[in-house]
């Protein structure tokens, strides 16, 4: 069993190396889930099989040694040799491979449930969020408000909120679903948006924004026109270029395409049933529902809602919307 689960650890090793290295794209749910299985039948065999066997070992221990004591104090000898709690200590003491898996079972369950029922740690990697979220931003995600999916499989089994717009959501990226991204809704099912030159229009209605002043992208090295947006009961900050809009780069074919029209002046999109259109706060910088299409219900990872650390900015803590 010691090889045994070395083999496993020298894996765990590779997959989280090649994943550190960018080799390949990691699935922490998965590792996680492969990580309780496992550590959950190590667990079993520790506690009804090793250690009922490490046990039965130390009672033996201690029967033949008070029959060797029994039968030397017949024989007049009183004085013996011999630590029996030392050498029952070392019968009872767990190999280093169940002490490395067995143990550490309660804590991976612990920390595989909450972070798929409850909350989940995401860090944020790039500026398509500035000004709400910075890069190096380490943000709760609450997993149970759009509904309790099932780990791994992302299937939802109990029904909670529905996504409204302004709420800042994570998801898998349609595009490629082994990333998740983190954009703030815009359109909700059956929304007509309209983007272009810097105006964002619901349903015909043009979303009003009031001036903040300058802000200096430090991402991209330069002042930026910041404003403050009003998307259904949340209010929060926006940025976008000076001047004018930008262009669009490349557009990729992406599902329900064919609800959206581009020109010079920008796009105009009719959200189907069961997606939703997102977009950065970062509006020149952001690469969103714009140019890869929606965000179906079930890429949805949930609602995130509180900033709990910034290594490179202590101050960033609290709540943000």
């Amino acid at each position: 069993m010691s090889y045994l689960t070395a083999a496993l650890y020298g894996a765990l090793i590779v997959y989280l190396g090649g994943w550190y290295m960018d080799k390949w794209v990691g699935n922490f749910s998965l590792l996680l889930f492969i990580l309780s299985v496992v550590t959950f039948f190590y667990w079993l065999a520790e506690r009804f099989h090793f250690r009922p066997r490490r046990e039965a070992a130390a009672q033996n221990l201690e029967k033949n040694d008070a029959a060797r004591r029994a039968d030397l104090a017949a024989k007049g000898i009183k004085q013996v040799d011999g630590n029996l709690d030392e050498a029952r200590g070392r019968l009872l003491m767990q190999p280093w491979w169940l002490d490395w898996t067995a143990g550490l079972f309660p804590v991976i369950i612990v920390v595989f449930l909450l972070r798929s029922f409850l909350f989940e740690p995401f860090k944020i990697p790039s500026g398509s969020m500035i000004p709400t979220l910075e890069v190096g931003d380490l943000i709760l995600v609450n997993k149970y408000h759009y509904g309790i999916r099932l780990p791994v499989i992302n299937t939802k089994i109990v029904p909670n909120h529905t996504p409204a717009r302004g709420d800042v959501v994570v998801f898998h990226y349609p595009v490629d679903p082994r990333i998740d991204y983190i954009k703030r809704v815009v359109g909700l099912p059956g929304d007509e948006i309209s983007y272009g030159n810097h105006q964002l229009k619901i349903n015909g209605q043009l979303v009003v924004n009031s001036p903040q002043g300058d802000g200096y992208d430090e991402e991209r090295y330069r002042y930026m026109d910041l404003l403050r947006e009003q998307l259904g009961d949340v209010e929060h900050r926006i940025q976008h270029e000076k001047g004018q809009g930008q262009p669009f780069g490349p557009i990729t074919v992406y599902p329900h395409r064919e609800a959206c029209s581009y020109s010079a002046e920008g796009i105009t999109c009719k959200v189907p049933a069961g997606h939703y259109f997102v977009m950065g706060d970062n509006r020149d910088n952001s690469q969103d529902s714009r140019y890869w299409g929606f965000v179906p219900d079930e890429n949805l990872v949930g609602r995130a809602f509180f900033i709990w650390m910034n290594f490179g900015n202590l101050g960033r803590f609290g709540p943000f919307h």
